[in-house]
């Protein structure tokens, strides 16, 4: 409580106005039981009130919450003054993402981000350093830079379905940046119908948004800060005559580029060789700048500004010494035995007799069956246990074709019991499945697809199945596969194999097809007498497992 006569000039009290504090600005008496107030609010607008005697319970000088009485929560205070630091902080560290990531970047990654991406605005821009340069590091840093920066707030990374996982987890665990991977199911639980624009930080399957008319619609309602693409040479044209032939991938990426303020291509391979076509992907960037095709002599395709390409031989250190050591390829030739040149002669023929078939079908069964013998092909080339075991499948999937279609009595006519596929559509397939999946839908098609089109068509083939699955076991069986005793040599005399101790040097060995992966790994567990010395890694095995120690 305030005594009338103890108020004075200057003075913060409250009582005045409801739920305010003002400044007294003078006091006039009125006698021994009043005094006029003169106040002004925390608006600085001037006031004026009687007071009287049977008002001082409520006047009382103000003890907090005066102008910068400094008497707020130290906990907040400190905690928004720390927020106001770091939003300036790019102000006094330029690199404030190097040192809030957990990362050590290299000379060619802070100078690609730092020199020559961050000052564009905006940003458009091919990033296109060798394979190892670490181009998902240069994002990362450059997306945590821009946030930091406030210079964007709704982010999408694009890449090819197998990698999307990978994206994830790095921008995670070296940038502390959580993204979520676009989905069906976030689609149908969207509250807006629009999960682009509920979501500010987003990975998306490049060939899920390529394919998808629908998807498409919703980006064209979808305004972008930052939009990077990674495999980006997937989005390419090409002329034929005067006329541009686009894919459904450029088409997203030209949606993408008019939808971004920021936007950042990464590939390892920007150029297959022909001006004009490079000229079409540049204009991804830049339509007007690069418009119209390119006739040599007549246009000159400058793009410095645009794209940095950076090979290996380049790539050092901070010591100044190369970053990758020097890479020395060497081919290991090898002549198959008598009895394995027999059987790839009796596979190869096969697979030429039934693509002489195949062109006499509907182009989307030809699309499956040129994909199935194709396959087929490559398994022979990768090992007999790969092809045994392919064959052998394809002969039982077809021989339960025949009960199944005696039992639906279809008169004679054996129906394709796959989704057909043209031929473009199985060149990227890959691109849009884990290769778990990918192989998955590879043994699907390769046991199932076939140019026969009646029961007889069927048995004939079968046998001609049984014959060659005869030849791939009694190869299997033989033991002579040259190209595994040249692998074996290789592990067991070749001086490269071990260190100047004589302990034996790590190897990675790559195949394409899971039943090789298993052959290797029975093969050499038994040259080297360990179980424990080979570790297989497919896309079966989770992301948790694959980064155990």
């Amino acid at each position: 409580m305030l005594k009338l006569e103890n108020i004075t000039a200057n003075q913060m009290i409250t009582g005045v106005e409801s739920g305010k504090i003002v400044r007294v600005v003078s006091v006039e008496k009125l006698g021994d039981h009043a005094v006029t107030l003169y106040y002004k609010d925390s608006e600085g607008k001037l006031g004026e009130r009687m007071i009287f005697r049977s008002d001082e319970p409520q006047i009382s000088l103000a003890e907090s919450g005066c102008p910068w009485g400094f008497d707020a929560p130290a906990e907040e205070f400190k905690l928004a003054l720390e927020a106001q630091r770091i939003s300036l902080a790019h102000l006094f560290d330029p690199m404030m993402a190097v040192h809030t990531s957990n990362v050590d970047p290299l000379p060619h990654q802070i100078t690609s981000v730092y020199e020559t991406m961050l000052p564009k605005q905006p940003l458009r821009f091919v990033l296109a350093d060798d394979p190892g340069a670490g181009k998902t590091i240069m994002a990362g840093l450059l997306v945590r830079e821009l946030i930091m920066r406030s210079d964007t707030h709704k982010i999408m990374i694009v890449c090819p379905g197998g990698l999307v996982e990978q994206w994830q987890d790095e921008l995670y665990e070296k940038f502390g940046l959580t993204f979520n991977i676009f989905s069906r199911e976030m689609l149908e639980s969207s509250h807006s119908g629009n999960p682009f624009e509920d979501n500010d930080h987003l990975i998306a399957r490049m060939d899920q948004l390529a394919r998808s008319d629908d998807l498409k619609e919703k980006l064209n309602i979808t305004d972008w800060d930052l939009v990077i693409v990674d495999e980006a040479h997937k989005m390419s044209a090409s002329f034929y005559g005067s006329q541009v032939k686009t894919t459904k991938r450029f088409e997203l990426g030209k949606l993408l580029s008019s939808k971004a303020r920021h936007f950042l291509l990464m590939t390892a391979t920007p150029h297959n060789g022909k001006e004009e076509d490079f000229q079409l992907f540049m204009s991804l960037l830049d339509g007007d700048r690069f418009y119209g095709k390119f006739r040599d002599g007549a246009h000159k395709v400058d793009v410095t500004d645009m794209m940095r390409r950076m090979v290996k031989e380049d790539l050092l250190k901070f010591d100044g010494t190369p970053l990758f050591p020097e890479r020395r390829a060497y081919t290991a030739s090898y002549t198959l035995s008598d009895i394995e040149a027999d059987l790839y002669a009796a596979v190869t023929d096969y697979v030429k007799n039934e693509m002489n078939k195949a062109d006499a079908l509907d182009s989307k069964r030809k699309g499956n069956i040129g994909f199935a013998l194709t396959i087929l092909q490559r398994r022979l080339a990768s090992s007999p246990e790969a092809i045994y075991q392919s064959l052998k499948r394809r002969r039982q999937r077809l021989e339960r074709r025949i009960e199944e279609e005696k039992l639906q009595q279809r008169g004679g006519f054996v129906a394709d019991t796959l989704e057909p596929q043209d031929s473009e559509e199985w060149e990227d397939i890959e691109d849009q499945l884990s290769s778990s999946e990918f192989e998955e839908l590879s043994d699907k098609v390769v046991d199932q697809a076939t140019t026969a089109q009646t029961i007889e068509d069927l048995i004939s083939e079968i046998q001609t199945l049984t014959m060659l699955e005869s030849k791939a076991k009694n190869v299997v069986q033989s033991g002579q596969d040259k190209k595994w005793e040249e692998l074996s040599s290789i592990l067991q005399d070749n001086e490269h194999m071990f260190d100047p101790h004589g302990n034996r040097r790590k190897l990675i060995i790559f195949t394409e097809h899971k039943d090789t992966l298993n052959y290797l790994h029975n093969r050499i567990t038994s040259l080297i007498g360990d179980s424990d010395c080979v570790v297989c890694i497919h896309g079966g095995i989770g992301r948790d497992v694959r980064r155990k120690p």
